[in-house]
């Protein structure tokens, strides 16, 4: 076994995802806020969750509900005061719960002073803090590189006559980390959150900062999305930037930095986590949420198949052992609902809904939930036309498929119901009142109309609920050394339906079996595997009575059938040599 990396409380944490704008709104104006997470610490402490990420708080031009910032220093007004988000971090500190902050370093807002002044003139001191070039010969941008909204990666800006990069919307220009000026100003920036007390960073898009400034035109055309990215992840400068902020900043604090870093290797994951490097301490792990979407065109579902999922697992779980580490997560605030995209929402919601929960809680990594899907929220139903969709990346979509390439409307409407990430924002469901119990007004999205069914409430007052399901699962993992550290195996590898893995550290040993189906999965544990389970007991069965049955079916060497969606946890096998 490799040595693992020393023990340490992020290692040991669950963290929870809040989207503010959609979590709880206190004062009515159908806008989530920060008294309204306050008024539910209670439910989170109760959840078992030990830390809270926000995602961005601070003031914004709202293109991107948070994630153009405006002002490095200081709250959004919609969603409260500084004060106030000071006793929200009091707050959690006085139930021994943390508190993380989204920084977004990528870019600013085309709003924010920075760039102001950066495109007042060419002269302007401010002007190297973000990339600008000229037009290409015939007056176009400057190469062909597409933004991750599938539009080009520059904007003409009119009155200095040069382009502007930018990898997300054109109200969020790339910040120039070429340059020593931008990076102390963000490094001050890092250190007054710091300074006030919070507990660490979730850095989004972190390993997009070093660029190629040769600028070459992608080769990658038929990409649509994000055609370059070999030109900006995992650039030049990348490690000698965050190692950098490590010593600057990172190193003088009791905290920890997660990283959101997509296209990277096993080999980029443990040069970024990897403590001897002092760069961050965790990389999340981005592909199991991505594993319905078309290379190509990251609107266009494909069909995928559980070897493929069983592929990224083992990649993570297996290569990474004691080399690095990761945050697990299956949906964030950027991906349509959990429960809709990888389980059922329909006819076998809560089952799957389960069983997703055992898989996020048993895996090693940090686990991170998404707000909701606790309950088993799903995507939403309000979607109709683009006109009531509220993200960009979906508004330029459309207008590119339907005016650009002349595609049928609904055929686009139908890509964007199922992947837009308005699907992960609808409303909190607290209870079964109007607007789900987020706001006595109108909120700024649509709650789900399934709130009257799905709600915090009816979950809380049903001891065999999702909510239910998910505390316990909390609970013993933080009593378990093998579900945080231990080794991963997966076993009945060939099977296409069942997920199953043992997870074992020292004298511990777990095994997971989980019908990863909408159909019932035959499947028979080999003798070694039945012998393994003579003495393990059933911690968690989802389907009662007869999950019981298929354990001891299962001890006896039998055939058994799993229902769609049955999870079955043991605890305690058999030590047996393979």
């Amino acid at each position: 076994m490799k040595k693992i990396m020393k023990p340490e409380f992020w290692k040991e944490s669950v963290i929870y995802e809040i989207y503010p704008r959609s979590f709880k709104d206190s004062n009515n104006d159908g806008i989530g806020d920060i008294p309204g997470i306050l008024s539910r610490l209670d439910y989170l402490q109760d959840l078992g969750v030990d830390i809270l990420w926000l995602t961005p708080v601070y003031p914004t031009s709202n293109a991107d509900y948070g994630y153009d910032i405006t002002d490095y220093y200081d709250i959004n007004p919609e969603y409260g005061t500084l004060e106030e988000w000071k006793q929200l971090l009091h707050e959690l500190h006085q139930r021994d719960m943390r508190l993380i902050m989204d920084l977004v370093i990528n870019h600013t807002s085309d709003e924010h002073p920075w760039f102001q002044e950066s495109r007042s003139s060419r002269d302007n001191p401010y002007r190297d803090y973000y990339f600008w070039r000229d037009p290409a010969p015939d007056g176009g941008p400057p190469n062909n590189w597409t933004s991750f909204l599938g539009d080009s990666m520059w904007q003409l800006d009119e009155q200095t006559g040069q382009y502007y990069l930018h990898s997300y919307g054109t109200k969020q220009p790339d910040l120039n980390w070429d340059n020593p000026s931008v990076r102390q100003d963000m490094h001050k920036a890092m250190r007054y959150w710091l300074d006030l007390g919070i507990d660490g960073y979730r850095i989004d898009a972190v390993n997009s900062i070093s660029k190629d400034t040769g600028f070459p035109d992608a080769k990658d055309t038929d990409n649509m999305q994000a055609n370059s990215s070999e030109f900006y992840k995992n650039g030049p400068h990348i490690h000698e930037y965050l190692h950098e902020m490590y010593k600057e900043v990172f190193s003088h604090y009791d905290i920890f930095t997660t990283g959101e870093a997509s296209d990277v290797t096993l080999d980029d994951v443990k040069a970024y986590s990897n403590p001897a490097r002092e760069e961050l301490n965790i990389i999340l792990m981005i592909e199991a949420s991505k594993i319905s979407d078309d290379p190509q065109d990251m609107w266009k579902s494909k069909s995928w198949e559980l070897h493929e999922l069983k592929e990224i697992i083992a990649k993570w779980q297996k290569d990474l052992y004691g080399e690095g580490w990761m945050g697990i997560y299956l949906s964030n605030h950027d991906h349509p609902r959990l429960v809709s995209y990888l389980g059922d929402e329909g006819e076998y919601r809560e089952e799957s809904a389960k069983m997703l929960g055992i898989f996020l809680l048993t895996l090693r990594g940090t686990p991170h939930i998404y707000q909701g899907d606790e309950i088993g929220m799903t995507n939403a139903t309000h979607l109709h036309t683009i006109d009531d969709v509220t993200e960009q990346q979906a508004q330029v979509y459309y207008r590119k498929m339907v005016e650009q390439y002349n595609e049928d409307p609904e055929v686009i409407m139908e890509r964007i119901r199922n992947k837009a990430r308005d699907n992960a924002r609808t409303p909190m469901q607290w209870d079964n009142s109007e607007h789900a119990g987020f706001s006595q007004h109108t909120p700024w999205i649509p709650a789900n109309p399934n709130a009257a069914e799905i709600n915090v409430q009816a979950n809380q007052d049903n001891p065999d609920s999702i909510l239910h399901l998910y505390r316990k699962l909390i609970h013993i993992r933080k009593e378990s050394s093998a579900l945080m550290y231990g080794k991963y195996d997966c076993i009945i590898s060939e099977h296409k339906q069942i997920f199953a893995y043992t997870r074992e550290w020292d004298d511990e040993h777990w095994m997971i079996i989980l019908n990863f189906s909408r159909s019932e999965a035959e499947v028979q544990l080999d003798q070694h595997l039945a012998d393994r389970l003579k003495n393990a007991e059933l911690i968690i069965g989802t389907h009662g009575t007869h999950s019981e049955q298929i354990a001891k079916d299962a001890r006896e060497h039998r055939t058994v059938t799993l229902q769609p969606y049955e999870s079955l946890v043991f605890r305690g096998l058999s030590i047996l040599d393979s």
